[in-house]
């Protein structure tokens, strides 16, 4: 069945390289030029070639260089318009036609940010950056938006200000004179990049603003390179927060699955209206400036992200049904690699910290539970970001390391993923595609023992179970976690006492706690009843949570404070974390990564409606389309929730 999220006719003729030929108008906003397709045909008479497109001016189609009439369908709320292009008559099954698409972006466009220079870090460039997935592709050019596909691409970009992609680049040279050594903001430069590996439409990715570069120290060994882009006002705190990591965890990666196929791993830390902790786009994740703790402690999401060099960009869901392969494996494969630098302690914590991500996400969709599920099936035209959630990425990654201790532990898991990944690397699959191998796999090591094993796995609980509790509880190494718990189980009992200055608590209670500690703390007395009023602002002062500069941190003491919306607490913290998200408690940053931005407008809603649509209302155009998307879907929740105007 083809993916119910496009409208192309994949199925029928695909493209299997594209050549962007791209301009710049950061005046305009828009990004204008054009997309030759190479198209395979798939059957014989095949007469047209279906594309995705979405808020996209078409203003001129060639075929094999011969101008043809074209017709752009009514828009689809969710998967946008069709653009149908007729093909030869004598098409043929393996016939090769190339298609040039002369277009333009608009201002709709939800793949695209365009930010003015006052949204910069540097203040003096606008910037520009895309976000693709799950199917925004077709919002930057028109093209065939399923993850069904992988496609090569090449670009050619004149822009005034440096341009990044999701691809190696060619010209002018990385480590030479940031803009070729012209004028930034003034001198048009070519930018030409190559991807000469097959990847899904959503990692196409491109980024302009006032961008430098610092290599990573080379790993012996490796030909592979590593680096990171920003502003140059951040560029040694992102080089800093990351160079000492991120080329070990890559060759680390290297020898646990198989060799990194890309060529180039660079980072780039975005302006901080980025709606996620990063983006895996290929040879190029996107990154959140959240990330910059100044104590590497969150640099596991740059584990997280090149992982999926295997697990989604090389090995990919066929459609969104099945996007838990992508993160699912990727979360599990990342807490491996945390036991490999580590320790088992530090893998079993990652799950801990997990878990909270979880039963929050189950909780979010008690309304809705097909959401609850891991493999979902979609309608066709349904919005995939509807059950964008931690869901896929903790059940799943659960679902694994049940099947690793079902099937005898890492001496025999291990094998198995290398053989998985060498198996699928460079394919789009199906949940039935993985199950298949793995039974495959462990048919011809092990035979009908671990067929035994497999047999007895409730399949049908993991796929589509719904609820609040996974199929099987899952045990955990919780051996780092520990303290946190006790601190948290001595505030619980604390509550009888009504003066505060009775309590023999203290700021050296955390002195020894990383901040990973710290979240777990705030998570485990997040699930206690709500602490008195004088507790939580205690809470705040004399752990310095409250004001943390860790935005993992804040975050988990606002779930705290906000927990019951009718507390004084709440209603004394509400205006304290819309300030925080909206950037006007003095940082003029806002925390554009939905990871905060959504679950704080949703308990500041409970609490405060109307102060909530207040704050969002101001700072709407600061956030990212998507983001924006999402915020607003959960303002028409809270309405309808809390009968308000809202």
């Amino acid at each position: 069945m083809p993916d119910p999220t496009t409208q192309a006719n994949y199925l029928q003729v695909y493209t299997t390289h594209i050549d962007f030929d791209w301009t710049l108008d950061f005046a305009n906003q828009i990004v204008e030029g054009a997309a030759t397709h190479t198209l395979l045909a798939q059957e014989d008479g095949v007469d047209k070639v279906i594309f995705d497109t979405s808020d996209l001016e078409i203003r001129k189609v060639l075929v094999e260089e011969h101008p043809v009439e074209f017709t752009l369908g009514a828009k689809h709320e969710v998967m946008g318009s069709a653009l149908r292009i007729p093909l030869p008559r004598e098409t043929k099954a393996g016939t090769r036609v190339k298609i040039t698409v002369f277009y333009r972006t608009t201002q709709d466009s939800t793949a695209l940010q365009w930010l003015a220079k006052e949204q910069t870090q540097g203040k003096q460039f606008p910037y520009l950056f895309s976000q693709c997935q799950p199917i925004y592709a077709r919002a930057l050019a028109p093209l065939q938006d399923t993850p069904s596909l992988k496609i090569t691409y090449t670009a050619t970009v004149a822009s005034a200000l440096p341009v990044l992609l999701s691809a190696i680049r060619v010209s002018p040279p990385t480590d030479g004179p940031a803009h070729d050594g012209k004028i930034i903001g003034k001198d048009v430069v070519n930018y030409v990049y190559k991807q000469p590996v097959g990847i899904p439409s959503y990692l196409i990715a491109i980024a302009s603003g006032n961008l430098r570069y610092k290599p990573f120290p080379e790993i012996e060994g490796k030909d592979w390179k590593s680096g990171v882009w920003a502003e140059p006002e951040l560029l040694d705190a992102c080089y800093w927060e990351f160079s000492e990591d991120t080329g070990r965890f890559l060759a680390k990666e290297e020898d646990i699955v198989g060799p990194y196929k890309f060529g180039v791993y660079d980072v780039l830390v975005l302006p901080p209206s980025f709606p996620y902790g990063g983006m895996e786009n290929a040879c190029l994740s996107f990154l959140t400036p959240t990330l910059l703790a100044g104590d590497r402690t969150l640099v596991d999401v740059v584990i997280h992200e090149l992982t999926h060099s295997w697990f989604g960009n090389g090995i990919t869901h066929k459609e969104a049904t099945h996007f838990w392969l992508n993160e699912g494996w990727t979360t599990y494969i990342e807490r491996l690699l945390q036991q490999f630098l580590h320790s088992p302690a530090e893998r079993g914590f990652q799950y801990v910290i997990g878990s909270s991500a979880l039963y929050e996400a189950l909780g979010n969709y008690v309304d809705r539970p097909k959401y609850q599920r891991l493999v979902i099936d979609f309608e066709p035209g349904e919005d995939p970001d509807d059950a964008y959630s931690s869901i896929p990425y903790e059940k799943g990654s659960n679902f694994l390391l049940y099947l690793e201790k079902k099937l005898g532990g890492l001496d025999v898991f291990l094998p198995y993923i290398r053989d998985y990944v060498a198996t699928f690397q460079g394919k789009s699959i199906t949940t039935w595609d993985w199950k298949a191998h793995l039974y495959d796999y462990f048919e011809r090591h092990g035979g009908r023992e671990k067929l035994d094993a497999l047999n007895t796995v409730d399949w049908d609980a993991w796929f589509y179970g719904e609820g609040m509790k996974l199929p099987v509880e899952p045990s955990y190494d919780t051996t780092l976690a520990e303290s946190a718990y006790s601190l948290a189980a001595l505030w619980d009992a604390s509550r009888s006492i009504a003066d505060v200055a009775k309590l023999d608590f203290a700021a050296s209670d955390v002195t020894n706690y990383n901040s990973n500690q710290k979240i777990v703390f705030l998570e485990r007395l997040a699930t206690y009843t709500s602490l008195p009023s004088t507790h939580i602002k205690h809470l705040g002062e004399i752990y310095d949570v409250a004001t943390s500069t860790n935005a993992e941190i804040r975050l988990r003491f606002y779930n705290v404070a906000l927990k019951d919306p009718k507390s004084s607490a709440a209603l004394d913290f509400t205006d304290h974390a819309l300030k925080w998200v909206t950037g006007r408690d003095g940082t003029g940053v806002i925390k554009g990564r939905m990871k905060f931005c959504r679950p704080t407008f949703r308990a500041a809603s409970r609490v405060d409606s109307a102060l909530a649509k207040g704050y969002f209302m101001q700072s709407k155009k600061e956030f990212h389309p998507i983001a924006r998307k999402l915020i607003e879907k959960v303002r028409r929740k809270c309405s309808h929730l809390l009968g308000s105007s809202y």
